[in-house]
């Protein structure tokens, strides 16, 4: 970090610094001598010049005038240099130019300089546009939110402003104030500033506008940016049924938040446009959707990781970081976080509430730390940081003080000399800290603070503010500030008297000042009594008066000076519940109507004074006796606060009314209706005195639904006989026409004196609240019931059971003669009814609502009911037969109709137009429907009764005296009615009687289901009357209140329906495969979807319903106890028209189902799961089936969204495949099939109940089908692969089948688990009974999708070549001299096998492969090469075709021959394969190959060819020498051969010839010698090189390929480790390091001019006599070398070939014997040799080698031999041995760099979890200087064959300890460069060119850069790379 720059005084500042800071009022001039004048200005340009245009944390370019301006803003928030005196500012100007540079600036991390001496702090001039800070909100209006920013500053955000456009529809939809719906108080967020608004006149004035849209806050921010665990905030854009959309502000990208992720969340989503805040759980960057979750605790907790790239644009406040402390600074301490980033934490915001004195003790250097970014300013690069616990928490600290409280023991914590004291207040539940600046200490000035405080005493303080987001208290200890009644706004209130002194008169009023700085405004209309026309006059400027406070609402004051009102001794009414009947008190008036007059009172109450209450003479109105703003005396007649209602009166006496003309409450009385209005009814009493009185809706009867009914046919004039006096309000009575309370009116009590505890009395309901409800019965007597006492359930919710206004039945448990309550209970077993009023007041009333509606009807009689009495006998004739019954109509009533029911018809068959004679069983009179019926019972006792006309009086009289009252009878259900049952009584010759089914209490209550003919028990309460409307009445035993036990109401409730019975249920809810219903009594159920409708072909068969919508239903099933159902699933029914026409006779038949199925039979189902591999239906209740991925479509891209295609819910149709009757379970394809297809698989015939046969999975499959299949496994070779058709069968794909075109290597364009579209070719069934399926992928077969064939180059190949999608199936299909494709599949010594299609194979032999020599048949024709010949001949009885492949005879190949090419020649070619001994080279335009020795490779010496080389790669060679007779060619490339040296030395040319003839040769024998290390030993063709040209061979050749004689070589110099050092010593500028390096090479060079000598001697042997062909000849040879391990391992080899084990052993022996005991390499040959001689034919081979192991432990290198070891168990495969060997090792050998990683390499091979912990291990044991060796190529390990994050996170840990280490970032870009993610490597390359090195070294970091992006070829990136180099060699210091 650094100091701001500073410019010369010459120049201008640039213009936005002007606009973002001006100049300060009072600028700040030291006094200088010219010289130092002129030193300043010299340091200033100088300081000027270094300044970097890309500093790593920015530093400050302000000018001198600009830092003055920022040092006044510090000085005024202190009040320390604003407030002092001309004394002070002399010691001011003898301050360092350091402190002025420091005090008030902003400082980043610069790019050299010193660090500053005080943290950042926010101010009002350093606030910039741009700017991000964090902020707590404040206040939220309806047009904007204040928040609460650092430093105590104050930002406002407009509603514009408070979230995105986006977001404009959204909020459309939510209230007027949607602010407050989006935020709340003390919610944290993040802003940016906008603009910044100052007032110079007034510093109040000033403001800071900012935004809250994440589009700003987010604008750098990128999905490729975002990772796992990262915290973001979202708008919430839509609410789903599984979660939300979220809006990030940026259009590239998305969010979702699950609703179970949300659940854990406190804070409850109701709305759109909502603010959340979340971590990142995954990234789906092919959809660009961020999936967060919400937990409050693990978004609190979670710290940013150090991303790559990060730029400072990136940075968010509220951010949490890991950072580590560097240094302290005089007002808090420095922090370096995220690798580059520093920022500083002022003294306000430590970790300590209550930071000492010492509190620099507490922050060490590289102290490790959590903090919250506070803001960040990109023009300056400055951060602020927090450390404050609660902010860590996420949370903003909590206010505990309000602003003018006083404390007078607060404590003194800390004092800082000239700022201020820190006070410690005492608050619970724990202290606040207030800090006190030293110009609020005390009224007259204080020179030094130490002096006057002490640490630790106790002094008295009042809270000035408080900072929200500091959570610091602003205290002050001036003794004024405890004077005075008014301090804040707080302390204001409504009708208090105040003096003020004004200080503004304007048009709109006046604005006064209290003596503590409150301001007020008095409006016009106050300042005088009546109004005035010039107010100035009247009010002068600083003139002090007297006012009285009117109200004080969002901290606006308003007063009044009006005369009255100030020195009115009246009460003063400041809220409605002030104002209490008879209050005299003082108002003014605010509008005057006709009807009365609106009065103001204080604090915005408002009262009306009625016309009748002005006192108004006869023919006056009231404008014009009062006026507007006129202040008048009245009288409060009544107040209702809750309502907000106060009547008011002018008149100061109230009107006496005698107690003779009073109506006494609770007494009968008539009236007739004179108005109907909608919400009462108005009568005229007849009464003396009150002429009128009103009846609610809810009081005209005691049902709910006939009360609305009886108050729309009610007519003016109507008259009531009996009316209840219920209470008198306002002159008005208050009547009720419940029949329950007009019969029981006596026994009503009106006072608590006449309640009698233990008694049930009638009431109705007045209130309802959650905690119970309350009961109301003559005036304003009232009881409660509380919630536990209301219901026998207590899960019914008060708002189910009751509605304000319902008459009940109350118990009356206690009365409180203190208190007056009465505590009451509403449940049905307390107060069911003892007699029949309920039902009885329903058929009254229904008479009452009949003979209105008929009054208006010329149609009907008004007692057409007369005619259909109960139980008599009418004619009628059948007009209509529905489903349900039968429609009777009458001759002599066209407006009535009858209906005789299907239970009431006793079997008879009517058709329409029959007539007949029925018996009345019910009528309902409003309706106009009368219930008959034809049961023989009613016919006979119709015809007994009145048959004989003489007799009827007496057989009447007969009947009725049978039945008696309150006598319990046993009743039959007749009609189920919605309120009341029509019942007979059998033993009472089938009287009919009603009863109904609910009470007083519970007529809001669901009733009990009951089912025609079912049999109940029921009470006679009352006998035909005409006071029971001519009807027998009953009382139920379930209502009439018979205790029962809670078994056997747990019985009843079960137990109480049958399976079949119909009954009426209310939809509760809907899911997409079941609608919720309850019904009955409480008994709840469902509607499965597949008992929705007969047949299951409608989609989605539940949309025509809704919730709360009545149906009919049949139960089809009751709940076992064993199942697990929730209680919400007791009952299983169905809506199925079938069942609900015919549910009595098919209802035994539903308690099981039948599982009758058949193959082939067409079922539907629908979606209930949906996994990865199956669609999961549900056919019945019962029946689920089960649809296969791969029998959904054959499109690969339908099979790859499978998932999405199927929802929950949707219908499927398809055909049974197969069944399982125990389970209950059947299998599904979407196409028919025949079950015994002419060329398919025949399926047995399937048994349904047994299990399913494989014949009928394949029963579908028909040759020439095509199908959806998933590769399930690619076989090795040329196996082709195996494609899953069904979860039991797999079919396979020919290797020519694969593709059209003959491509090389069709395999690679599949993978396992990828879907494809394939075609069946054949299908065979084996006599064991297996199938096997024959498929193709060829795109161009009949039914596949075509697509265009891969030509081939040539076109003259292209031309001789028949058709490429074409297979020649048969051996007729082939003649002579047809040009065929196939591909390798064979290789024999005497030449090799072609595939030609999947049914014919061909043979080549050796001579027919080439015009030329066939070196090596296995590498020139690898398995699985495609390959284009001409038939040679064709046997049609044996099959056999033969090919050749010699262009001159299948032509289209020119031939290049050796002569076309000359020694000297510069020809280009491309690396074939990599040996170690040299490169094989195919030189272009021609088909022969060439070696390059590695001797000729390079003029210096090479490490490793396989690290600078790989396979493919183009190069440019020399032709050294052409050996016609051999067709050998030898290459060079040297750099010396390009620049015009002649390649004259033959020797060399020779040498390199020979060596190529030597090594071919040892390679012919499976020998070959070791580079480097100067070991020789056997090993068999290069695997690895092998591989990477022919892939194929990878799974092919395995570990048969291993010889039995292998010497291994150093494992870590070829894994491509070594060829890191490489790397790094071509990037390392180490100046201290260049004689070291000079002598490593030289000693290098030395040893490669050795080992070069070493293989030309063993040439030279080789070529003095032939290769030894037996043993004498070898014994011979080992006699001349007996030195050369060489020679000895092939001895060795040759008696393995003789299969002589034992000889073998003793030459070994004799070796190890014979060798010189200097020539360790040449020992250690012969032993690893001997490893791998016992590890082949040893018995065992693990005892044997181990053996032998520990002998030669006794004589080499343990370290080299552990080694080699391990090389032979790696290559052999032998994992277990390997890693116990690499345990010991790294125990052993724990220093050894290569030891540990081996074992690095050995764990991310055999990919276990133990990588991170051998890291660990590795750098606790190795010396310091090998960690970053070890790490660097641990690191490239991981790159290349691990995770690269692991290695990305390596390199990271050492760049933040050397970050400066050139080398490491030239690796860790050279890794990320091979991944190729051009974003992370171009983000890499920008933080390495902004590091403060060297010019060498940034030079380095520069050019590569720039070859990086020439090798993309991106114009625009290379211009600016160049252009960055440029900048920043300007702005670099010479």
């Amino acid at each position: 970090m650094a100091p701001p720059s500073k410019k010369s005084p010459n120049k201008k500042s640039k213009p936005a610094l002007k606009q973002i800071q001006k100049p300060s009022k009072k600028s700040f001039k030291p006094k200088t001598k010219p010289d130092a004048a002129a030193k300043y200005q010299a340091v200033a340009l100088q300081l000027e010049d270094d300044v970097p245009d890309f500093p790593r944390g920015g530093a400050s370019s302000l000018s001198r005038d600009e830092l003055d301006e920022v040092r006044a803003e510090v000085d005024a928030e202190f009040d320390v240099e604003g407030r002092g005196l001309k004394k002070k500012k002399k010691k001011l100007q003898k301050r360092t130019h350091s402190v002025e540079d420091d005090l008030g600036s902003l400082f980043g991390g610069g790019f050299s300089g010193k660090l500053p001496r005080f943290a950042n702090r926010i101010a009002w001039k350093n606030v910039t546009p741009g700017m991000k800070l964090w902020g707590v909100i404040a206040e939220v209006n309806v047009k904007d939110i204040v928040i609460s920013l650092p430093g105590g500053l104050r930002g406002l955000v407009h509603a514009s402003e408070a979230f995105d456009p986006i977001l404009d529809n959204v909020v459309k939809d939510i209230e007027f104030n949607y602010l407050s719906s989006m935020y709340y108080v003390g919610q944290l967020v993040s802003c940016i500033v906008l603009q910044l608004d100052d007032d110079k006149k007034e510093k109040g004035k000033r403001k800071i506008w900012l935004s809250l849209r994440l589009s700003l806050l987010y604008k750098s921010l990128t999905l490729d940016f975002i990772q796992e665990g990262m915290v973001l905030s979202a708008y919430v854009k839509s609410i789903e049924d599984h979660g939300y959309i979220l809006h990030f502000g940026l259009p590239s990208f998305t969010g979702f938040l699950s609703k179970n992720n949300q659940a854990e969340s406190k804070d409850i989503i109701t709305h759109t446009g909502q603010l959340v805040q979340g971590i990142v759980k995954s990234i789906d960057k092919t959809r660009r959707v961020v999936y967060l979750s919400s937990d409050p605790d693990t978004v609190s907790k979670c710290v940013t990781k150090e991303l790559k790239g990060i730029s400072i644009d990136l940075l968010v406040p509220g951010m949490m970081v890991n950072a580590r402390v560097q240094s302290t600074l005089e007002n808090g301490i420095m922090l370096s976080f995220l690798t580059y980033f520093t920022g500083t934490v002022d003294i306000f915001h430590l970790h300590k509430t209550f930071p000492s004195s010492n509190w620099k003790d507490d922050y060490h250097q590289n102290k490790k730390v959590l903090a919250r970014i506070l803001f960040v300013d990109p023009s300056t690069r400055a951060v602020g940081l927090t450390l404050n616990p609660h902010l860590l928490q996420h949370k903003a600290p909590p206010s505990l003080v309000k602003t003018g409280d006083i404390f007078d023991h607060s404590k003194v914590i800390r004092i800082d000399r000239g700022l201020g004291l820190l006070l410690e207040i005492p608050t619970t539940p724990y202290s606040t800290p207030a800090y006190v600046i030293v110009s609020d200490v005390a009224d007259k000035e204080i020179r030094k603070l130490e002096k006057m405080f002490k640490e630790g005493s106790n002094i008295r303080v009042r809270v000035l503010g408080f900072r929200l987001l500091d959570g610091l208290a602003m205290g002050i200890l001036k003794t004024s500030a405890f004077e005075g009644s008014v301090f804040t706004h707080s302390d204001v209130k409504p009708g208090m008297l105040v003096k003020a002194k004004v200080i503004t008169v304007d048009s709109f009023g006046a604005i006064v000042q209290f003596p503590s700085g409150v301001k007020a405004l008095c409006p016009l209309r106050h300042m005088s009594e009546y109004e005035i026309a010039k107010p100035r006059k009247k009010f002068q400027v600083g003139a002090e008066l007297q006012f009285r406070v009117l109200g004080c609402k969002s901290k606006r004051i308003t007063v009044t000076h009006k005369k009255t009102l100030v020195k009115s001794k009246l009460g003063i009414i400041s809220s409605y519940a002030d104002a209490t009947e008879g209050l005299v008190t003082h108002g003014w008036i605010t509008k005057i109507e006709n009807h009365g007059c609106f009065v103001r009172f204080y604090n915005g109450v408002q009262g009306f004074a009625p016309r009748s209450e002005l006192g108004l003479e006869p023919g006056c109105e009231p404008a014009s006796l009062y006026h507007v703003e006129e202040v008048v005396k009245c009288r409060v007649i009544s107040s209702i606060p809750a309502s907000r209602r106060i009547n008011l009166s002018f008149n100061m006496k109230p009107a006496r009314v005698s107690e003779q003309d009073i109506v006494r409450l609770g007494s009968i009385v008539s009236g007739v209706v004179e108005q109907v209005t909608p919400h009462a009814a108005v009568v005229r009493v007849n009464a003396e005195c009150y002429t009128r009185g009103t009846i609610t809706p809810e009081h005209l009867a005691d049902h709910q639904g006939f009360a609305s009914l009886f108050k729309s046919v009610l007519k003016p004039g109507y008259e009531f006989d009996q009316l209840l006096v219920l209470d008198v309000e306002n002159g008005n009575l208050i009547l009720s026409a419940k029949y329950s309370l007009i019969k029981s009116a006596e026994q009503l009590p009106s006072g608590v004196s006449e309640v009698r505890p233990q008694s049930v009395v009638h009431g109705y309901v007045c209130n309802l609240i959650e905690s119970g409800c309350f009961v109301r019965y003559i005036g304003r007597l009232t009881g409660f019931a509380s919630r536990s006492k209301s219901t026998d359930d207590r899960r019914i919710s008060l708002s189910e059971a009751f509605y304000i206004g319902q008459s009940v039945r109350s118990y009356i448990f206690d009365v409180s003669a203190e208190t007056g309550r009465l505590t009451l209970s509403l449940r049905q077993s307390l107060c069911s009814s003892t007699d029949a009023t309920f039902i009885q007041e329903y058929f009254l009333l229904e008479e009452k609502i009949a003979r209105l509606q008929l009054l208006d009807s010329k149609s009907l009689k008004l007692n057409w009911y007369d005619d259909f009495t109960i139980g008599s006998v009418v004619e009628g004739k059948v007009t209509d037969v529905k489903d349900i019954g039968v429609v009777v109509g009458f001759e002599k009533y066209n407006d009535v109709f009858g209906f005789v029911a299907y239970n009431q018809l006793d079997g008879v068959t009517l058709n329409a137009g029959s007539i007949i004679q029925a018996v009345v069983l019910d009528v309902a009179k409003i309706e106009r429907l009368v219930d008959l019926s034809l049961k023989s019972a009613f016919v006979e006792r119709s015809k007994e009764t009145y048959s004989i006309e003489t007799n009827q009086k007496k057989r009447k009289r007969a009947a009725h005296n049978k039945v008696q009252v309150h006598r319990t009878v046993n009743t039959v259900v007749e009609i189920l009615k919605e309120k009341y049952l029509v019942l007979s009584i059998p033993e009472y010759n089938h009287a009919i009687g009603y009863a109904s089914l609910s009470d007083y209490n519970t007529q809001k209550l669901p009733p009990r289901q009951y089912a025609n003919g079912q049999s109940i028990t029921a009470t006679i309460m009352a006998l035909p009357s005409p006071e029971t409307a001519g009807r027998l009445l009953l009382v139920l035993k379930s209502i009439s209140g018979v205790t029962e036990t809670s078994s056997s109401k747990r019985a009843k409730k079960k137990f109480g329906y049958d399976v079949g019975a119909l009954v009426q249920a209310e939809i509760t809810e809907i899911k997409p495969l079941e609608l919720r219903v309850k019904f009955g009594s409480g008994f709840h159920g469902r509607v499965h979807i597949t008992e929705a409708n007969d047949d299951n072909v409608v989609e989605d068969p539940f949309k025509v319903f809704r919730m709360g919508q009545m149906l009919t239903a049949a139960i089809v099933s009751r709940t076992n106890k064993s199942e697990n159902n929730r209680k919400n699933n007791q009952w299983e029914l169905s809506i199925k028209s079938s069942l609900l026409t015919g549910s009595a006779e098919t209802g035994d038949k539903l308690n099981h189902e039948d599982f009758n199925f058949s193959i082939g039979q067409s079922v539907t189902g629908f979606v209930y799961k949906v996994d990865k591999e199956w669609v999961w239906l549900t056919v019945s209740r019962h029946v689920k089936a089960q649809l296969y991925v791969l029998d959904s479509a054959c499109e690969p891209a339908e099979l790859q969204e499978f998932q999405k295609r199927y929802d929950v819910g949707k219908a499927v149709s398809g055909y049974i495949l197969s069944a399982n009757k125990e389970k209950k379970l059947i299998r599904l394809v979407l196409h028919p099939f025949s079950t015994a297809p002419s060329r398919t698989l025949s399926p047995e015939t399937t048994n349904i109940d047994a299990s399913s046969s494989l014949s009928n999975i394949v029963s579908y499959i028909h040759e020439g089908d095509v199908l959806g299949g998933k590769i399930s496994k690619i076989l090795p070779g040329v196996g082709g692969m195996l494609i899953k058709l069904d979860p039991h069968l797999c079919g396979k794909v020919h290797f020519t089948e694969l593709m059209d075109t003959w491509k090389p290597d069709p395999v690679s364009e599949y993978h396992e688990g990828q879907f494809v579209k394939c075609k069946v070719l054949e299908i065979t069934r084996s006599f064991k009974g297996t199938f096997h399926v024959d498929l193709s992928l060829r795109s161009s077969l009949d039914g596949m999708d075509s697509r265009k064939s891969i030509t081939g180059s040539n076109n003259e190949l292209q031309n001789s070549v028949c058709s490429p999608s074409q297979r020649a199936e048969n051996v007729k299909d082939l003649h002579p001299n047809m040009t065929v494709q196939g591909y390798v599949k064979n290789v024999t010594p005497k030449g090799c096998f072609i595939m030609l299609s999947r049914k014919l194979d061909a043979k080549i032999l050796i001579s027919n492969l080439s015009d030329g020599y066939v070196e090596n048949l296995e590498r020139e024709f690898p398995i699985g090469k495609p390959v284009i010949g001409k038939v040679v001949s064709v046997e049609p009885l044996s099959k056999r075709v033969e090919v050749t492949l010699k262009t001159s005879i299948s032509g289209g190949f020119e031939v290049n021959e050796l002569n076309n090419l000359h020694v000297g020649q510069i020809v280009s070619g491309r690396i074939k394969r990599i040996e170690s001994y040299g490169l094989f080279i195919s030189i272009d335009q021609t088909n022969l190959v060439g070696l390059c020795h590695v001797s000729e490779i390079s003029d210096d010496p090479i490490d490793s060819i396989e690290a600078k080389y790989k396979a493919g790669e183009g190069v440019t060679t020399k032709i050294l020498k052409v050996d016609e007779d051999r067709h050998r060619i030898s290459l060079g490339m040297k750099n010396s051969y390009f620049m015009g040296n002649h390649y004259t030395q033959t020797d060399s040319k020779q040498n390199s010839m020979d060596v190529f003839d030597k090594y071919d040769h040892i390679l012919g024998t499976q020998l070959t010698i070791l580079e480097k290390s100067g070991l020789s030993g056997i090993q068999n063709f290069d695997i690895e090189a092998e591989n990477a040209e022919i892939p194929i061979l990878a799974n092919v050749e395995a570990r048969a390929s291993v010889p039995p004689l292998q010497v291994s070589l150093d494992d870590i110099e070829r894994s491509g480790i070594n060829d890191v050092s490489c790397q790094t010593k071509e990037n390392i500028d180490h100046s201290d390091a260049i004689d070291e390096k000079r002598k490593r090479k030289e000693k290098k060079k030395a040893k490669e001019e050795r080992w070069e000598l070493e293989i030309r001697a063993a040439e030279e042997r080789l070529l003095e006599k032939d290769i030894p062909r037996s043993a004498d000849e070898f014994e011979k040879l080992v006699r001349n070398s007996p030195n050369s391990s060489f020679v000895w391992i092939k001895y060795m080899a040759f008696m393995l070939s003789l299969a002589d084990v034992e000889s073998a052993r003793s030459i070994a022996e004799r070796a190890l014997k014979t060798i010189n005991i200097r020539e360790e390499s040449e020992k250690l040959n012969i032993w690893v040799a001997y490893f791998n001689l016992e590890n082949e034919y040893g018995n065992p081979p693990e005892e044997a080698v181990c053996k032998l192991f520990q002998r030669a432990l006794q004589y080499c290198d343990p370290k080299k031999l552990h080694l080699a070891l391990l090389g032979m168990y790696d290559r052999t495969e032998q994992r277990k041995l390997a890693d116990e060997l690499l345990n010991k090792m790294t125990r052993k050998f724990k220093h050894s760099c290569k030891v540990w990683l081996r074992r690095f390499r050995w764990l991310l091979k055999q990919n276990q979890d133990e990588v991170q912990s051998i890291v660990k291990r590795a750098v606790l044991s190795l010396p310091r200087h090998k960690h970053i060796k070890f790490l660097s190529q641990a690191a490239i390990l991981e790159f290349r064959c691990g995770v690269p994050d692991r290695g990305r996170s390596m390199f990271e840990s050492m760049l933040r300890e050397y970050p400066k280490r050139t080398d490491l970032w030239s690796i860790y870009l050279d890794q990320e460069i091979r991944l190729g993610d051009m974003d992370v490597i171009r983000a890499l390359f920008e933080r390495a060119i902004s590091l403060s090195l060297p010019p060498k070294k940034i030079k380095f970091l520069f050019e590569k850069y720039l070859e990086y992006e020439k090798s993309l070829g991106d114009e625009e990136r290379i211009e600016s790379v160049k252009r960055k180099a440029r900048e920043y060699v300007e702005n670099t210091p010479a």
